[in-house]
Parts: C-alpha cells; sequence; structure tokens
C-alpha cells in the first residue's frame, strides 16, 4: 500500500504508517520495493497526488512513501535530510532554489535517463530549459504557470466593485481600495493583502519597469532606489487602507488558511495561477483570477510562464533510475494526468493537455485560460535564481517588509538593508 504522511501525521511521528511500508511490495524490471517523495502543498494537493502514486503502484508494483508539508515548514526539512544523507528519492523542487540544491549535488542530473526511462520527446522546450542548470537537466516541470492575482469576486459584487481585468493598474488598485472602505463590507474587509514582502510581485514590479531581481550573472537587478520606491508604493497603499494591517497581515504565517484571502481580510491576493483550485477548495467564496497590477497603462511584460514547480531526484538515492520511472509516469500516464488536473499547472507534455482539457472544473478551466492567454503580459522566462535567492528572500525581502509595516523602519532604510543585505549574500554564496 501507499505510506500517505500528512504534516499533523508527521509531526505525531506515525509509526503505524511508517510499519505499513513492509505491506504488499511487487518486485518489477529496474524498480526499487518502493520510494521516498516528499512534496509541499494543502490536501487537495496531496489528494492528487496520492491518487497517482495508488495508481503507480497498481501498474508498477512499486510502493511510494508519501510525506506533504506546508511550504515553511517543507524547506528546512529538507535541508536537514539532504545533510543527513537521508534526502528522499523523489523531491519537489521549487525555480528559486533548482541551483542551490544542483549545485550541491543534493539533486541529481537526470539526462542519463531521458530517451530511456524518461521521454521528454514532446515536452514543452521552454519548460524543459526552465529545470536545467550548467547545461544539465536537474528538474522536470510539473506544470506551467504564472504569478496571478486572486479575486474574490463575490466579495467583490457584495461591494457593488466591477472585478477588475487583466488590463488593471496601481491607480486602478488605489481606486479599488477606497470603494472597499466606502462600502465597508465584512467588517472592514480591505482591497488587496500587503505585497509589499511578496518576492514574486516584488519581482514582477522590477520586470515591468525593465530590471529584474537578478542577472543572469546571478547579481541583484535593482538598485537603493527602486527598493525604496517599492517600500514606499506599499507605505502609501497601508496608510490608505487599501491593504491590510500590519497587524493581520503577521496572521498569515504560511498555510493557505492563514492567508488574507482565506481569513476574509483583503479580496485581492497575489499568488500563483495554479493556486485557485487550492483555495477555492476551501473558501465558499466565488474566486477569479487576473494577472498583477501594471505600473501603468499598457505596460506589460512582468509576467513569465513559470515551471510551476518541478519533481527532481534526491542526489544521495540510490534507485534514481525507478524514481526517473515514477517521473515519467506522473507527468504521462493518461490516468495519472486526470488525477493530477491542473493544480500544479498547466501540463507540459501536448497530449497530456489534451487528456486534462475535457475534464477540468471551472477553477481549473479559469486557470488554463489565463495562463494561455497572458498576452502582453507575458514577458521571457528569466535565469534560475542564484543559490542564496532563498536566503535573500526570506532573510530580507519578508522581514523588511513586515518592518516597514509595523514602522520599524523607513522605506528609504529597508531600501538600503534590502540592497545591501542581499548583495553581501549573494557575493558569499559564490
Amino acid at each position: 500500500m501507499t505510506i500517505r504522511i500528512d504534516r499533523r501525521q508527521f509531526l505525531m511521528g506515525s509509526s503505524a504508517l511508517v510499519a505499513a511500508g513492509a505491506a504488499g511490495v511487487m518486485p518489477a524490471w529496474a524498480q526499487a520495493d518502493s520510494l521516498r517523495l516528499t512534496f509541499w502543498g494543502g490536501q487537495a494537493r496531496a489528494d492528487r497526488t496520492y491518487a497517482v502514486t495508488d495508481l503507480y503502484k497498481a501498474a508498477k508494483g512499486t510502493d511510494i512513501e508519501g510525506e506533504f508539508l506546508a511550504w515553511n515548514d517543507y524547506w528546512p526539512k529538507l535541508a536537514t535530510q539532504t545533510a543527513g544523507g537521508n534526502a528522499p528519492d523523489i523531491i519537489q523542487m521549487d525555480y528559486r532554489y533548482i541551483v542551490e540544491y544542483a549545485k550541491r549535488n543534493a539533486i541529481a542530473p537526470l539526462d542519463e535517463f531521458v530517451g530511456g526511462v524518461l521521454d521528454l520527446s514532446s515536452f514543452d522546450e521552454d519548460q524543459l530549459e526552465g529545470g536545467k542548470v550548467d547545461g544539465k537537466l536537474y528538474g522536470i516541470s510539473l506544470g506551467a504557470n504564472s504569478v496571478a492575482t486572486l479575486v474574490n469576486v463575490s466579495a467583490f459584487e457584495e461591494a457593488g466593485v466591477e472585478v477588475p481585468t487583466n488590463d488593471w493598474t496601481l491607480d486602478d488598485l488605489m481606486a479599488i481600495g477606497e470603494a472597499f472602505k466606502s462600502a465597508n463590507i465584512r467588517g472592514g474587509m480591505k482591497a488587496i493583502q500587503d505585497g509589499s514582502y511578496s518576492e514574486p510581485m516584488l519581482d514582477n514590479w522590477l520586470r515591468q519597469r525593465g530590471k529584474a531581481l537578478y542577472t543572469a550573472e546571478g547579481k541583484l537587478g535593482f538598485d537603493e532606489a527602486d527598493a525604496v520606491e517599492w517600500y514606499q508604493l506599499w507605505a502609501k497603499l497601508r496608510e490608505a487602507g487599501v491593504c491590510v494591517s500590519a497587524e493581520d497581515q503577521a496572521l498569515d504565517t504560511g498555510p493557505l488558511e492563514s492567508t488574507m484571502l482565506v481569513l476574509g481580510k483583503a479580496a485581492l491576493m497575489p499568488s500563483n495561477s495554479n493556486q485557485l483550485v487550492a483555495f477555492q477548495a476551501i473558501v465558499q467564496d466565488k474566486l477569479g483570477m487576473v494577472g498583477y497590477p501594471r505600473i501603468a497603462p499598457g505596460v506589460g511584460g512582468g509576467h513569465y510562464r513559470k515551471p510551476s514547480m518541478f519533481f527532481s531526484v534526491g542526489g544521495s538515492s540510490a534507485n534514481k533510475e525507478a524514481a526517473a520511472d515514477f517521473l515519467n509516469f506522473f507527468i504521462s500516464d493518461a490516468e495519472a494526468v486526470k488525477a493530477l488536473g491542473v493544480e500544479r499547472g498547466i501540463p507540459c507534455v501536448a497530449a497530456s493537455r489534451d487528456i486534462v482539457a475535457p475534464t477540468l472544473d471551472e477553477q481549473s478551466q479559469i486557470a488554463l485560460n489565463f495562463v494561455s492567454n497572458l498576452g502582453d503580459l507575458l514577458g521571457p522566462l528569466p535565469p534560475p535564481p542564484p543559490a542564496a535567492a532563498g536566503e535573500v528572500d526570506s532573510s530580507l525581502i519578508r522581514t523588511l517588509g513586515q518592518e516597514v509595516g509595523f514602522g520599524a523602519k523607513t522605506p528609504e532604510q529597508a531600501g538600503a538593508e534590502l540592497v545591501t543585505g542581499a548583495t553581501e549574500i549573494l557575493n558569499r554564496a559564490v
């Protein structure tokens, strides 16, 4: 049987599930008796993932010991396992961390399996390139994705405010915020969550200005003046009551359930297109999706079709070929594709898209249409973030946004510290 360990069970140290792994093992060619799989996400993703591991068990006879955690818990756990030489065979990997894990040999190159157990002959080329580091393939994209603004359509209707379109701007956001204040629905729901410490939102805002978070050489792609303006923008929105207060935003600790959208504190939330499915599963209001606000009318190019996440094979895995075989099954088996839908993004194999399209529910159709019709919002895929990008995000971008929100630092102080601190981190990591 397939072993499933959700976050709660993991924290409880469920021994019963571990013991179950000894049962039902069926040998198969080049297959391991069992493989360990780890991923971040919520219950909806877990249900879909485990449906596929059940299919794989039935088809190949290999058990998959699955484990999932919330984003904030996932990376410390994976780092500990990697340092201890006990990383899982199959690792869900993010675009921001793939360079770091590849350069530390924490994940394995997959090139030797391509054309063998791993058939990528019809895989989208841009998504394939996104999984490469120094020319070697380290991650199989599990879906094309884009940043997006999730919209509580029901709240907009209740407030009597028109839902924005992909043409909306930051000035429109200010007007929407004023309208929500006047409507005063649901105990003072604000227009949007505080995006000042959202790395993807900062990245999109910079790209619209012709800059970037990072250059292809792994250097900082913006300067202090950009950073100061970014914090000033959100300070203005915060003071105007357009975005939520710092106190409310602090309630967001990572899980979907603590976000401003789910808590009913804000009607708009920067997110990713593939997350609409998961949010709709836990929100009763009708949700929709638009792009991030433009910095001015007609300015586009801030979005890109990003690999939503990858599956990589652990560098210390003793079953790399078997793990690669599971990845091939995950992205191309017809029943697996149906089970997964677009929860992790739009499938990267053309035949898989054809299989899944007729099966999609309303929210998945919204995500599919959004990613397929970005229009002039779409820009080129940036290079993978440098190895220390994760530390810059967690130690600086998020922290400084909070400190400005609570008044501990001015936008000018935070802007200077972001550039100085990020530069030091990037230089140290070289």
